[in-house]
Formats: C-alpha cells, sequence, structure tokens
C-alpha cells in the first residue's frame, strides 16, 4: 500500500504491536507508483468486461459443455438465473430505481464430485467477475468463536484486485450448506447452525458491509495508516446488492422428506436401476417447506429461490469426463510425465477402466484423481531414473500396475510400435472428424511413415500432417464426385502422395 512522507513504519510496529502482543512481525514495503497504475489498470479492464454482459443463456450452457460432462438441466436452469441476473444489473446502471426486482440467489443439490463448484467456478471465468468458495461449517453467528460470514464479501474485494465495484457484482459459493440446518428442538443457542443462517440473511438480500474487519491485522494496518495520513478514517463500505449468493450441499434425507410430503403412493420409479432417475424426480419436486423440514429457516430458504439439481455420475460419465472434458484430468498427468521428457498415452479401455475404478470410490468425479495416484504413483517416482520415454495406459495397467511397471522398467522400448500405430489412428479419426472420411493404413505404409518420421527427427503427428497437407481437399473433392468416403493408405501413397492423390482424382472423373 502507498503511503506519504508522514508515514512512520515504527510507528504502525508499535501500534500492531500494542494491540495483537509483542510476537507479531511487521514488515512494510511500499508499492511505487508504477506498481499503482499497473494494478489500476488491471482491475478497471476487468471491471469494464465484466459489466458488459452480452450472453444468451443457450451461449453459458454450450460453455459449461465443454468442461462439464453431463447435468444438462442443472447447466439450463444456472444458465438462465445467471443471464437474469447479470441483465438486471445491466439495466440498473445510471437509474435510482431498481428495487423491484428479487436476486435469484441459486441452491444447488447433488452428491459430492458431480461438479456443483466446477460448474459456478467456469460460469465466473466465463463472464470475468470475482468468485469465493467457502464451506459453510467454518462460519459461526457474528461475535462467536468461528470466521465472519461477512468476510466472504471482503474476499470478494480482495478477489476483484480491490475494485469494490467489480466486487460488488461477484460470485459467493457456499459449500456444505446442508451441514448448518439444525434440528428444531436443539436446546440453547444455536451459533453455527441457525446462528449461520441468521448472519446469512442480511447478506443475501441487501446490506452495507465494512471493508475493514475489526479482528484483521491487516484492516488495522489500513486504519492506521489512513489516520497518519489524512487525519481521519474514512468509513468504507460493500454493497451485497447485486451480489449473487450460491449454496450447495449433498442434502442427504430431503428426498425422504419430499417422499412423506407427497404420499408414499405417488413413488414414480418402482424399476430397479433407476435410482439416479429417481432421485433427480423427486429432488424438482421440492418446496420451501422441505428444506424448512430439513432443517431451514423459512427467511434463510426463502432468500434461495432457485433450485438446482445435479445427478450423480455414472461409469460412462466418468468415462466421458476423462475422454471428452476440456478440463480433464488426464492433462495434468500427461504434463507431469512430460517434465520427466516421458510421453504418456491413454487408451479408450485404459480411460474406461479408471471410471469403473473411481466409481467403485463412490466420491464422483474425485475418485479419478483417487485411483490415477494409486496407479501411477510409483510411475512417476521411477521412471524418471530409467530409459522409459513413453508408455501407454491400457485396461490392464489400470487392473495391475505393479507387474505392468516391472515389464516396463526390463523392457523401456516394448510399447514403441504400439504408440506409433495410436498415433496414426489419431490421424485416421481426425480425418473421420473433421471431413466424415475414413482413412486406413496398411502395416507397409506404417512402417515406411514411421521410419521416415523417426528419420526427420519430426513428431509423428507432424510428418503426417504435413505429407497429407493437399488430401483435406482432394479427398473431399472425391467424396462429393463419386461418394467414395473410404480411402487406403498404403505404401504407394506413402512415396507420392500427390501423385496418388492426382491419380485417384482422374480415375474418379474418368
Amino acid at each position: 500500500m502507498a503511503f506519504d512522507k508522514r508515514f512512520n513504519p515504527e510507528e504502525l510496529r508499535q501500534f500492531i504491536q500494542n494491540k495483537y502482543g509483542p510476537g507479531v512481525q511487521v514488515e512494510v514495503f511500499p508499492k511505487t507508483q508504477q506498481d499503482q497504475t499497473d494494478e489500476t489498470d488491471e482491475t478497471a479492464h476487468r471491471r469494464k468486461e465484466a459489466l458488459q454482459f452480452d450472453y444468451k443463456p443457450s451461449q453459458i450452457a454450450e460453455y459449461l459443455d465443454r468442461y462439464v460432462i453431463q447435468q444438462d438441466d442443472a447447466k439450463k436452469v444456472l444458465a438462465t438465473a445467471i443471464c437474469d441476473h447479470y441483465h438486471h444489473i445491466q439495466s440498473c446502471r445510471g437509474q435510482e430505481d431498481c428495487r423491484d426486482y428479487k436476486k435469484q440467489n441459486i441452491i444447488l443439490i447433488g452428491p459430492t464430485g458431480v461438479g456443483k463448484t466446477y460448474l459456478i467456478q467456469n460460469i465466473a471465468r466465463l463472464i470475468g467477475v470475482p468468485f469465493v468458495k467457502a464451506d459453510a461449517t467454518k462460519y459461526s453467528e457474528t461475535g462467536y468463536v468461528g470466521g465472519d460470514v461477512e468476510d466472504l464479501v471482503r474476499e470478494l474485494v480482495h478477489q476483484a484486485g480491490g475494485d469494490v465495484r467489480l466486487a460488488e457484482c461477484g460470485i459467493v459459493y457456499l459449500d456444505e450448506v446442508d451441514k448448518i440446518a439444525t434440528a428444531m428442538n436443539i436446546m440453547g443457542r444455536d451459533v453455527s447452525g441457525h446462528g449461520v443462517q441468521r448472519g446469512l440473511l442480511k447478506l443475501m438480500e441487501e446490506t452495507e458491509v465494512p471493508l475493514r474487519s475489526p479482528t484483521d491485522i491487516a484492516s488495522q494496518m489500513q486504519v492506521f495508516m489512513e489516520f497518519q495520513s489524512k487525519g481521519k478514517v474514512e468509513k468504507k463500505t460493500i454493497s451485497t446488492k447485486h451480489i449473487l449468493f450460491i449454496v450447495s450441499g449433498a442434502f442427504t434425507g430431503l428426498t425422504e422428506i419430499i417422499k412423506k410430503r407427497l404420499g408414499s403412493k405417488q413413488i414414480g420409479f418402482m424399476g430397479a436401476g433407476k435410482s439416479i432417475e429417481e432421485e433427480h424426480f423427486w429432488v424438482q419436486k421440492a418446496k420451501s417447506v422441505d428444506f424448512i423440514d430439513y432443517g431451514f429457516e423459512a427467511e434463510f430458504i426463502g432468500r434461495l429461490p432457485v433450485v438446482v439439481h445435479c445427478n450423480a455420475l455414472t461409469v460412462e460419465d466418468l468415462f466421458k469426463i476423462l475422454k471428452y472434458s476440456e478440463g480433464s484430468l488426464l492433462k495434468q498427468y500427461k504434463r507431469d510425465f512430460l517434465a520427466y521428457s516421458i510421453d504418456v498415452y491413454f487408451t479408450d479401455e485404459g480411460m474406461r477402466a479408471i471410471a469403473e475404478e473411481a466409481a467403485a470410490e463412490q466420491t464422483g468425479a474425485r475418485g479419478l484423481m483417487t485411483v490415477c495416484e494409486r496407479v501411477f504413483r510409483e510411475y512417476k517416482y521411477q521412471l524418471p531414473d530409467h530409459e522409459v520415454k513413453e508408455f501407454i495406459v491400457g485396461r490392464e495397467m489400470i487392473k495391475g500396475p505393479d507387474g505392468k511397471l516391472r515389464e516396463l522398467l526390463d523392457k523401456p522400448a516394448m510399447y514403441h510400435s504400439k504408440i506409433l500405430q495410436f498415433q496414426l489412428g489419431k490421424v485416421e479419426q481426425e480425418f473421420s472428424d473433421k471431413y466424415g472420411i475414413n482413412l486406413k493404413f496398411t502395416p507397409e505404409a506404417t512402417k515406411l511413415i514411421t521410419e521416415r518420421a523417426e528419420k526427420t527427427g519430426k513428431d509423428l503427428l507432424i510428418y503426417c500432417a504435413d505429407l497429407f497437407k493437399d488430401y483435406e481437399h482432394g479427398l473431399k473433392l472425391l467424396r462429393k464426385t463419386s461418394g467414395k468416403n473410404q480411402f487406403v493408405i498404403d505404401k504407394e501413397v506413402v512415396l507420392d502422395p500427390a501423385g496418388t492423390l492426382e491419380r485417384w482424382i482422374k480415375e474418379a472423373y474418368r
């Protein structure tokens, strides 16, 4: 923080140690004018982008599809509520009267590891607003031991780089909120259940939160420095009027409350294997009274009008997360091994085996990390000290990692030929996905391509891209004129790709 010439670091040190004890060490590093200018420019740019909200619900849902597998209903509801909220903020700018709108705070229901937090994180990243996530269990009613819920709002300012206006458009995400539901017959004052609910009430509606916490050392330092430089202390606050609050939890037992209210005869799913659909069916019928019976105050649940349910993940869902999500965990493991110049390739069978093991953990997508760590921990420890430069992850490796590791250490190049075929398979898949053209490499062509790629020192995929650079348009023309969409890449094609393509086109027209 910048300060003027009258500032005395020794006075600040004395002030802090008198207040918090001699054990507190204080170091003061003044910021340069350039530092302050850079921060101002950055936060102003972030605010401008965040407040220029021009998304449609379908665009937000499409963006979430890139990262979160399944949860289609949740994506639609969240995207619509987010658009309503930020379009309202835009319409309120420059207007005095904006009191008719009721904020669409959200309650997210779903078991652990289904992507609740990930959904909200990606939404905040897309629209460029500050995001704060915390667990409800760490807070208590103001004035008691535990975190103060107002700290959530102050943290938004920190995430916004000190820009209060940007922070006032942020998102506060409170997880495990079902843990602060309390039985109605509790004896004495409940400061961590109903007490926290009461503390959150005013935040979720509209209030002014002091930016400086009386229990925070850094805040007290700012107060001291401001008084030193200006002779007075300005009381700064942040409004929660446009801050979106999203709470989430597993809400175990909620469906039983809903069934009891509706009557057992209304059970819509009686067949085996319908548990996920059944859970979704009942949560869709949740009403405020069900949450009140669960242990929430009516005023608290009344400020969370949007209810969203995320389904549990199946083995197929977990497989798709690994294979298709842009945030796939496997990218992290590829980077881990590449740090030691080791290439790792994941087959569909290997990914499905990981998904099966993760499903058995019953922790949703978090189980993927558990399985991968269990399988690859010893690989990451031992392979950097050996000659292994590449390997393929198949089902056998997931089911018996120790045996495959010993085999790999004994034969460092055991996967080399399979990896070359694996890479050529990617070329075939790319042509199929992009152009609707099926390529098939013969064994002779595969051998010749790999030999030439190794001789030139090029990556196999890059070598193929150069070799067949004219084939995209040529094969599309062939498909159009002859209706043929399957082509065999043999040794002759590799030796003379341009000449072969020209001959194919002439034959097609003839």
